[in-house]
């Protein structure tokens, strides 16, 4: 079976005018996204919308890993935008335009389970930072406790953590679910708090504006 996740993303959030909205809809679907997933390294590719927090729409591409940005099949993309990426593009329409790459660090390797998966219905996305001198520990406690402990709520595919390369803030934590109702259920709730080095831990966590936010999917190509 064909890989369809690696070790890094590329995401794109966007708000765009509703006025625009259709025609930058259609270019993404129609256009873009075959596009990139055309270009080698680039597995899997779909598009989101918000249904808790935002920005609107997210287009998230699962990677070989980050060095496919560096590319000369993706340069030539990027420096090469067809007409219709001139008009619609997310950094011309957007009101907001957030692009960021990332490489995992948790879990430290891609399974063959992780490898197959499909694109997720749902998603729930944190962006955030943490003072230095709580790095260590905050990301101990991330691996071997939060995420964990999410991953056993029903509905809840799994949990992967990333580094940016690209954007801020420095950390990304993405969960994939069953159905973007996983993170109201009485089970999520009970995991919130139920070690006791996250109340310490959690007072420290930065994060970006709008998360964590739930996005559902809208779009996928299939390859």
């Amino acid at each position: 079976m064909a890989q369809r996740k690696g070790t890094g993303l590329l995401m794109v959030w966007t708000d765009v005018p509703a006025d625009k909205a259709a025609e930058f809809n259609r270019w993404y679907n129609e256009e873009h996204l075959p596009e990139r997933l055309a270009i080698p390294g680039f597995l899997s590719g779909a598009r989101y919308e918000a249904v808790k927090s935002g920005p609107k729409h997210l287009a998230y591409y699962e990677l070989e890993n980050v060095a496919v940005l560096q590319s000369e099949a993706y340069k030539y993309c990027s420096t090469h935008p067809t007409p219709w990426t001139q008009r619609c593009s997310p950094n011309v329409l957007g009101t907001t335009f957030i692009r960021n790459a990332y490489t995992l660090i948790h879990p430290t390797t891609v399974t063959p389970e992780i490898a197959q998966s499909p694109m997720a219905p749902a998603l729930q996305i944190g962006r955030m930072d943490v003072p230095p001198e709580i790095d260590a520990d905050f990301n101990s406690w991330y691996n071997t406790i939060y995420i964990p402990n999410y991953e056993t709520v029903p509905g809840v595919i799994r949990g992967r953590r990333y580094r940016a390369v690209e954007g801020t803030p420095t950390y990304l934590t993405l969960y994939e679910f069953e159905h973007p109702q996983v993170s109201e259920s009485a089970a999520w709730e009970a995991q919130r708090d139920s070690s006791p080095v996250t109340p310490r831990i959690r007072p420290h966590m930065r994060h970006a504006s709008g998360s964590p936010g739930v996005w559902v999917k809208t779009f996928e190509l299939t390859q």
